[in-house]
């Protein structure tokens, strides 16, 4: 049997064992994380397994491969609406919050260690940061649901605060080796770091969006492969040029994320799967460099600096950096007990390693168990009890129900129309009403309405109920009243003003009102087409005629051959009260 073949078991073996210790998790109340990096630890040389590994090159590698892809997910996870609410107080957080951490964290190291300032504000640089795939597996496929303005600052800050980390570690190793100075050389790398890895993350996702929309392959399989490789790209194009790749590549995946392509649920499902084994890889590989003896043997001192981590360092930075943004004390209290370590700072633990040199001894090997430790204690200690903190808070909100089908526009093509998915909520608009009663909006077709494991063919005689996930074929730009009949009462928002929605003329003004609480009057029998004749006469009765009811303007699109009605535009007028 050749080296090969026996790996390929070993892996495989890993990979079960990992799947199957993320399906304890849950049962278990235990970030997924600390079971694979359980399984590498069991399956190391100091474990049943007896596995040999203590290649800290190679396991950076493989860390690094996996932090992009995990991050590429995020960002292709992360809407423009989260950034927007959080990207102020978490763009702090990722620095100012990331320096504040690492001080502090850094002087109670020293001491505690008994070890140099400088090797302690080492320690604190690589803990100080929260870790993405820490983060995104506790919530996005962990147990917990927050306020989304919460839930977008933690993901944010996570994804974006690496390069802060990785640039006070880099600086206190090349100040540990006398590579460089403190003060000039030092903000030039960070102001590269930042700069050139911004620019070529939006650069790489607008280039991908733009290929991936002209190009067209054979096989839809292939375009995941294609967005993948503008991720790679975009990360190793910013590392060649001096920039952060993994701010980068999340950046790109933001662009990508939240742009129109052909087969797009088809690729977010693709890198969602590839992030779920880059998490296992990376976690199952980083347990197997774990010795626990060693572990045991730190365990003291490293509870010591994890407790200052934990109870000083991160709420001083939280409290320092999101004070002008107006957080309640629930807020600041949750968000200072979610500094979640990850892969990232065991990543970063190994760069004393590699770069150590006789001429220049550090404490490489303590930096690397302390480090593994305080990861370990703060995914045991701070994930396991999010969810409980979270309710003792009042800050959990229910979790939605995944649908239990999806359904996608499939094209080669970028095509004129999207899917929507809504689950009906008791104080929607359109809960306990027929299908053939809801004033849709021209260009929106109900496709298909699940109730439970139930597909149920919409037909005008169809009652939605709540708890239904009604999945809707629309046209752009029609969404926003769509939303006002489907969305749930807290988050439901002004129809914008002057954007014309074109509706039927045979669609009654009791169905108008009902669907939309606006007022017109007239009849509730009566149509579109009976109350625009009768306000406008025979004689304006034409293309583009106006009639105005209140905050609400009504102009005719189209006319038939028979002198009817048959296409009205509905706009709400600038000035007005917006209708619901």
């Amino acid at each position: 049997m050749f080296v090969i073949d026996t790996l390929i078991l070993v892996t495989g073996v890993l990979l079960l064992l990992g799947i199957i210790s993320s399906k304890l998790s849950s049962r278990l109340g235990m970030p997924v994380l600390v079971l694979f990096l359980l399984v590498g630890m069991f399956a190391g040389s100091e474990g049943v397994g007896g596995i040999d590994f203590e290649n800290y090159r190679l396991a950076h590698a493989i860390g690094t491969i996996a932090l992009v892809m995990i991050l590429f997910d995020g960002g292709l996870g992360t809407s423009l609406a989260a950034i927007r609410v959080s990207w102020k107080p978490s763009i702090l957080l990722a620095t100012l919050g990331v320096l504040v951490t690492a001080v502090i964290t850094g002087f109670a190291a020293a001491w505690i260690l008994n070890i140099s300032l400088l090797e302690g504000l080492l320690l604190g640089s690589i803990v100080g940061s929260t870790d993405a795939s820490a983060v995104f597996a506790v919530l996005r496929w962990g147990g917990v649901a927050l306020p989304k303005r919460i839930a977008a600052v933690l993901e944010v800050e996570s994804a974006s605060n690496d390069p802060m980390a990785i640039f006070l570690t880099i600086g206190c190793i090349e100040l540990l080796l006398g590579h460089v100075a403190f003060g000039p050389g030092l903000l030039k790398l960070f102001a590269s770091q930042m700069m050139i890895g911004t620019v070529l993350g939006l650069l790489g996702g607008y280039v991908a969006v733009w290929v991936v929309n002209k190009i067209e392959l054979g096989a839809p399989g292939m375009y995941p492969v294609l967005v993948s490789a503008f991720g790679l790209l975009t990360y190793g194009a910013a590392v060649q040029l001096g920039g952060s790749g993994f701010l980068a590549v999340y950046l790109a995946g933001v662009v990508i994320g939240n742009r129109p392509l052909p087969f797009q649920q088809g690729i977010r499902r693709f890198h969602d799967a590839m992030a779920w084994l880059a998490q296992i890889v990376m976690f199952v590989t980083l347990g197997l460099l774990s010795f626990p003896s060693r572990l045991l043997e730190v365990s003291g001192k490293a509870i010591l600096v994890c407790a200052a981590l934990m109870f000083v360092a991160r709420p001083t930075a939280v409290l320092v950096s999101a004070l002008p943004f107006r957080f309640n004390w629930r807020e600041f209290t949750f968000l200072s007990w979610v500094g979640l370590k990850g892969a990232v700072p065991i990543t970063l633990a190994t760069f004393p390693l590699m770069f150590a040199t006789p001429e220049t001894p550090m404490h490489a090997s303590l930096l690397f168990d302390v480090v593994f430790f305080i990861v370990v204690a703060s995914a045991i200690i701070q994930g396991t009890s999010l969810t409980p903190v979270a309710r003792w808070l009042g800050l959990e909100c229910p979790r939605e129900p995944e649908p239990p089908v999806t359904l996608e526009i499939s094209s080669l093509r970028h095509v004129d129309g999207k899917v929507l998915d809504y689950l009906v909520t008791e104080d929607s608009r359109a809960a306990e009403r027929l299908v053939k009663e809801l004033a849709l909006p021209g260009g929106v077709v109900i496709a298909m309405i699940t109730r439970g494991q139930k597909v149920i063919p919409p037909q005008g005689i169809t009652r939605i109920h709540a708890g239904d996930h009604v999945i809707l074929v629309v046209k752009p730009g029609v969404e926003p009243l769509v939303d006002q009949v489907f969305v749930r009462n807290e988050q439901r928002k002004p129809v914008p003003q002057e954007i014309e929605f074109p509706f039927r003329a045979s669609i009654t003004v009791g169905e108008l009102q009902e669907t939309y609480s606006i007022q017109i009057n007239a009849p509730p029998t009566a149509t579109l087409d009976e109350v625009m004749r009768q306000e406008l006469g025979p004689d304006r009765t034409e293309a583009n005629a106006v009639v105005e009811f209140g905050a609400m303007r009504f102009r005719i699109q189209r006319m038939g051959n028979d002198g009817r009605i048959e296409l009205v535009g509905m706009s709400v007028l600038p000035e007005a009260e917006t209708p619901g």
